[in-house]
């Protein structure tokens, strides 16, 4: 028996994606912040989805009270732009007949502007995604958040997407308001971090081999790393 969770605000978009692929689940919880367009109208077509209502508390907070509306021990917890793939489905199930481990790290395949990358560090970008929520929990973080493990960790051997960013617009954006949550103000790290990020993005973590696409990324997540620590 599993649950999965998934917080949504104005989440239309991937979401009808997003809610077959986790059919299999025995439940969805689907925890909505305030969506004003078509996001709880697509919920109603999924059986197993239940959709709630919180006002947002930040991230680890609110995914940690949709943690708390599952009735199952086992969730499994993705974004709204998140889909899970069948090899993906098929191993969960498989897992949870007799779980070795008290919580999965699980592989994510991000997607910028149409197309996967697999450089930068950006894959397999292992995070906390399927987890026993008696041994598990998130932590209170506003941004970044993480799952808290009382006991021990596996790792999956598949992945599931992730529709990261469609446009550079969107993702300036993103990480203006993702700097703004998390700032922390530091004039010498403003000034010397951002060259540091760009060059192990596109550098050393071979962003390069993405062409334009890893420069933009590379560019933009240095930006982000002067707006944190200058705000």
């Amino acid at each position: 028996m599993i649950s999965v969770v998934i917080l949504t605000l104005n989440s239309e978009k991937y979401l009808l994606e997003v809610l077959e692929s986790v059919r299999f689940a025995d439940e969805v919880i689907v925890l909505d912040s305030g969506s004003t367009d078509k996001t709880e109208d697509i919920c109603k077509d999924f059986e197993n989805v239940k959709f709630y209502y919180q006002k947002w508390l930040g991230f680890g907070k609110q995914k940690q009270a949709g943690v708390n509306l599952a009735t199952n021990d086992w969730v499994f917890v993705l974004d709204s732009d998140e889909v899970i793939l069948e090899p993906l489905k098929e191993e969960i199930l498989e897992i949870l007949k007799k779980p070795k481990f008290d919580a999965y790290k699980v592989a994510r395949l991000n997607f910028f502007f149409g197309k996967e990358v697999r450089n930068m560090g950006l894959y397999p970008d292992f995070t906390i995604r399927l987890f026993n929520k008696n041994k598990a929990n998130f932590d209170d973080k506003e941004v970044h958040e993480k799952v808290v493990v009382n006991g021990t960790i596996g790792e999956l051997k598949n992945h599931f997407k992730h529709y990261a960013y469609e446009s550079i617009e969107q993702f300036i954006a993103k990480q203006n308001r993702y700097s703004s949550l998390g700032a922390k103000e530091n004039r010498f790290k403003a000034v010397f971090n951002p060259a540091w990020t760009f060059f192990k993005l596109f550098v050393l973590k071979g962003g390069f081999l993405d062409g334009w696409r890893g420069f933009v990324i590379a560019k933009l997540y240095s930006q982000y790393t002067f707006w944190k620590y200058i705000k």
